[in-house]
């Protein structure tokens, strides 16, 4: 089923395929990190969402966390563009199209748990 990115559906499709990637789930183990992303110039305006890796696992939701370690900003086209592969978190950072604004040694100290995560929603039947 193909699912609007960052819709409601969307992140239901993410949660199954982060509870189905081994890889994921050996990354999260261990990991405690609460992630704030706020998607700037979407078609419905803004859409925030939250990452929690809580120790055990993982999971994404819609909304916004009252204490993340940190809040990530892009716009729409990046966040696509992410999704999709076809842009690198890392290059994406460097040049300016991805903010970062709180903890970013926890971050850093995490960023296979956050690779891994990327990995499992690559495969996902998306429509922009």
């Amino acid at each position: 089923m193909t699912a609007q990115f960052l819709s409601d559906e969307w992140f239901g499709a993410a949660n199954t395929a982060l509870a189905a990637d081994d890889e994921f789930q050996s990354a999260a183990a261990g990991t405690e990190l609460i992630l704030q992303f706020n998607v700037t110039d979407g078609p419905d305006g803004e859409r925030n969402y939250t990452l929690t890796l809580d120790g055990d696992s993982g999971s994404v939701a819609g909304g916004t966390h009252d204490e993340p370690d940190a809040t990530i900003t892009n716009n729409y086209d990046t966040a696509v563009a992410i999704s999709k592969g076809d842009l690198n978190v890392q290059t994406a950072f460097i040049t300016g199209k991805v903010k970062v604004d709180g903890n970013m040694a926890k971050i850093m100290m995490n960023v296979g748990a956050l690779n891994a995560f990327a990995s499992a929603l690559g495969d996902l039947d998306a429509s922009y």
